[in-house]
């Protein structure tokens, strides 16, 4: 499918340009020579089958398509390239910029115009036509190139939605596990350490009672204390912090692993930073231990650097070994089963990254991976320098060709004129438009109104240049940046959404919650009303003043009834495609943001179960059994101690044997509460983006269920938003009000999102802030029926909490009463 695709259009405009020469000249009775259609034939097949290539080899087809043009334009009649000349180098350039990194692209479309240029003034001077023709040129092909990098871009951005999507879903089935394996592991180093301490201990003490009676006070002490150090860590284990350091992390486990390298005689040197944990993180690890075991195993004491870079679109790991010492023997030469490199590169491929390895200059051995970074954006291979040299090398020597014949060959005569071309004035107009179009992001204020500024001077472009073209094209021309400015708003309009209405507090009824100022109301953005008016009155007053200078026997009212007509019309279809375009982006995000939030929500849900389950088992046997022990031990019965921490030690083999068994049953999953903070933000790192959990010491251990639910569910929606920035998610208690405070979550500024969380803090009372810089901030009561600023009855705490939370809008409003199915839900 793909390479009819790649024939069609080449073929079409092949087809294009015979319907244009010669089939016009044919039906004018004008055939041409034998010979000349011969070379059109040969040029027009080159540059048919260089098209086919442009998506294997973007840049040779490019530069064959160019050279097969230029050619032929020299011996060929006018027109005989007229199509394959400019539709064809433009498809080969709109391809490179699709296919090939920015710097490439902006080269050869630079390299190309340029060329034109020169070869157009060595023959034809600057003054001695109107050079509208190469400013059109230009602009196509700058057209292209923008049209393919925006292609470009997009897919780039859907690869990194879809690499992140894939995260996710792997994740999902990975998250529960991992919490089976982490409780698993902790509940083997209690009962490693701990219990089976006060069971050597009592034993000691009873068979040594006779001789050494006081070493039964000492067991029983030691009972105590390790009972009660048993409640604290399994009290951990059900409920973990949710910060970072619970578990080593990727960094410290290659730092182990290198040590133990260490200590088989071969010196290893780390570079590594830090990692989230997930499916990348897993990646590394198994590439680097088995590199590093290939290295022990093959080159024995040779010096091995481990390197491992987290950035924002990738993560290069890389382990190189030097040669082997002279003399070294490799005893574990034989022991390789010969799959090693396929495993690593399977590892790397299932992380959505590639792998390389071979042999170094210096006679040792290397492993290269690029895996996903914190971005998940594909991956994307460096090039080096003596490439880009070597392209700037290329595009000097083609644009100082056309100069050869005058430096070498002959020395003409340059025209003395001092009238400047309509031409000239039109391509610097056009390229001011191109750089207020570059500064359009840094200030969209300026920007724009350097583009209405410079519309009125296409007019007396014309007139000072003596254009004779026709009159509406240079006035159409400046019309093109125009349009795409207002297409950019639109879009960015549209992909926001509507904006919420914004009303005052009120007592009594459904207040809107505050949101973001309108997008006609932030600062550098034109309102909606005012950009698209504006433009069609500059650029319809322009093309009048074109009109009527030039002289028309139309009626001064009626030329400017047609030219704002037609501005328009411009305007209006500038508008519709960028609202079009936007409500796709929307609509493709907000499907893409609904399933990661349904992964992570399964992710996190499975996750919690299997926390739940054992933590049953671990309140029903373990913890009952070692609270007798401590009883028994302050009672100072020693053989009572004894036998309570064996059937305690018992229990929690058995507890073991059961998480290993599988799963809870998914019909039978709890909700999840503030204590699976911990699973979410590991799920959300996981998955690329960074996320902190912070926890006052304020906040309660126990807090009512609604307000256990409502928080936790309110955090799970403004990760889920699908922004890929660094959040931080803060839960405080002040005054018998819990305050949650998400930053870092622009989307969930949006009016989609406002309603999930107004619906989730409207059977509390509570209040729901939207802030600058993506800030979001509620605040829950714990009693039913109190407002979020008065303190509850019988609750404790400090003051009342502000009305007006530092760096957000003062005028904080209830959320609107939407949870009606969030109740029966609960």
């Amino acid at each position: 499918m793909k390479r009819q695709d790649d024939r069609l259009i080449p073929v079409l405009l092949m087809c294009a340009q015979v319907v244009v020469w010669p089939g016009a000249a044919l039906v004018r009775g004008d055939a041409p020579s034998a010979s000349v259609l011969l070379v059109a034939a040969l040029v027009a097949g080159s540059v048919t089958a260089a098209l086919f290539l442009r998506h294997t080899r973007p840049v040779a087809a490019f530069v064959l398509v160019a050279v097969a043009c230029a050619l032929g334009a020299g011996p060929l009649p006018t027109g005989a390239m007229a199509v394959l000349g400019t539709a064809g180098v433009a498809l080969a350039l709109f391809t490179v910029a699709a296919e090939r990194d920015t710097f490439t692209s902006v080269l050869c479309v630079v390299a190309l115009a340029v060329w034109q240029l020169l070869y157009g003034l060595s023959l034809h001077g600057i003054s001695e036509r109107d050079g509208l023709d190469l400013v059109l040129t230009a602009l196509l092909y700058a057209t292209a190139c923008g049209a393919g990098l925006l292609v470009r871009r997009s897919r780039r951005a859907r690869r990194a939605a879809e690499q992140r999507l894939k995260r996710a879903e792997s994740e999902r089935h990975r998250l529960p596990a991992a919490e089976r394996r982490r409780m698993e592991r902790e509940l083997h180093d209690v009962s490693a350490h701990h219990l089976t301490a006060v069971v050597v201990t009592a034993g000691a003490a009873l068979g040594l009672r006779d001789r050494r009676p006081e070493l039964t006070d000492e067991a029983l002490r030691f009972a105590v204390e390790t009972g009660r150090e048993v409640t604290r860590a399994l009290g951990a284990v059900r409920a973990p912090s949710p910060s970072r350091e619970e578990l080593p992390s990727l960094r410290e486990r290659l730092l182990d692993l290198a040590a133990g390298f260490r200590r088989l005689g071969g010196p290893v040197d780390c570079e590594i930073d830090a990692l989230p944990d997930g499916a990348v993180a897993d990646a590394a690890y198994g590439i680097v231990r088995e590199a590093l075991t290939n290295a022990a195993r093959y080159a024995p004491g040779a010096r091995t650097r481990v390197l491992c870079r987290y950035g924002d679109t990738r993560t290069d790991v890389v382990v190189t070994s030097a040669a082997p010492p002279a003399g070294a023997t490799a005893h574990g030469a034989g022991l390789g089963g010969g799959r090693g490199q396929a495993f690593l590169r399977s590892r790397a491929r299932e992380a959505g990254g590639t792998l390389t390895s071979g042999p170094t200059a210096d006679g040792g051995w290397e492993v290269r991976a690029a895996l996903p970074g914190r971005t998940a954006a594909p991956v994307e291979w460096s090039v080096p320098r003596s490439h880009r040299l070597a392209q700037v090398t290329a595009a000097t020597g083609l644009v100082l060709q056309p100069l050869l014949p005058t430096l070498v060959i002959r020395a003409e005569e340059t025209s003395n004129g001092t009238q400047v071309s309509a031409g000239v004035l039109f391509a610097l107009l056009a390229a001011a438009q191109a750089v207020a179009l570059l500064w359009l992001r840094r200030a969209p204020r300026t920007a724009r109104a350097v583009l209405f500024g410079l519309a009125p001077l296409w007019p007396v472009a014309m007139a000072a240049g003596g254009y004779t073209g026709p009159v509406l094209l240079p006035p159409g021309l400046s019309m093109l940046a125009t349009c795409a400015v207002l297409a950019a708003d639109a879009a960015r309009a549209a992909a926001v959404g509507p904006p919420a209405a914004v009303g005052p507090p009120a007592a009594v009824g459904p207040p809107a919650a505050v949101g973001p100022p309108a997008a006609g109301n932030r600062p550098g953005v034109f309102p909606r009303s005012v950009g698209p008016v504006a433009a069609v009155a500059v650029h319809a007053a322009a093309a009048s003043a074109a009109v009527l200078d030039r002289g028309t026997a139309v009626p001064g009212w009626m030329v400017v009834a047609g030219t704002t007509a037609g501005a328009c019309l411009a305007a209006g279809a500038a508008h519709r495609a960028g609202t079009l375009r936007g409500r796709r982006d929307r609509a493709a995000r907000g499907t893409r943001e609904e399933r990661l939030a349904a992964w992570t929500e399964e992710a996190v849900r499975d996750a919690w179960a299997e926390r739940r389950r054992i933590a049953a088992g671990l309140e029903t046997t373990v913890l009952a059994r070692t609270a007798d022990m401590v009883a028994e031990a302050e009672a100072g019965r020693l053989d009572a101690t004894a036998e309570r921490a064996r059937e305690a030690l018992a229990a929690m083999r058995a507890l073991l044997d059961t998480v290993r068994e599988g799963e809870a049953e998914r019909a039978l999953r709890p909700q999840p509460t503030l204590q699976a903070l911990d699973l979410l933000a590991h799920q959300s790192r996981a998955t690329g983006r960074d996320v902190e959990i912070r926890l006052t010491d304020r906040v309660p251990e126990h807090l009512p269920t609604a307000v256990d639910l409502a928080a936790y569910h309110a955090a799970e929606t403004v990760l889920a938003t699908g922004d890929e920035e660094p959040a931080v998610v803060e839960l405080d208690a002040d005054g018998g009000t819990l305050t949650l405070t998400a930053t870092g979550v622009p989307g969930a500024a949006g009016p989609a999102v406002r309603e999930r969380l107004a619906a989730r803090v409207t059977a509390l009372d509570g209040t729901l802030t939207t802030g600058p810089a993506g800030t979001v901030r509620l605040r829950l009561p714990f009693a039913p029926g109190a407002t979020a600023g008065t303190v509850p009855e019988g609750a404790h705490g400090g003051p009342a909490p502000r009305d007006a939370p530092d760096g957000l809008p003062p005028d904080v409003t209830p959320a609107a009463e939407q949870g009606d199915e969030e109740k029966r839900e609960r």
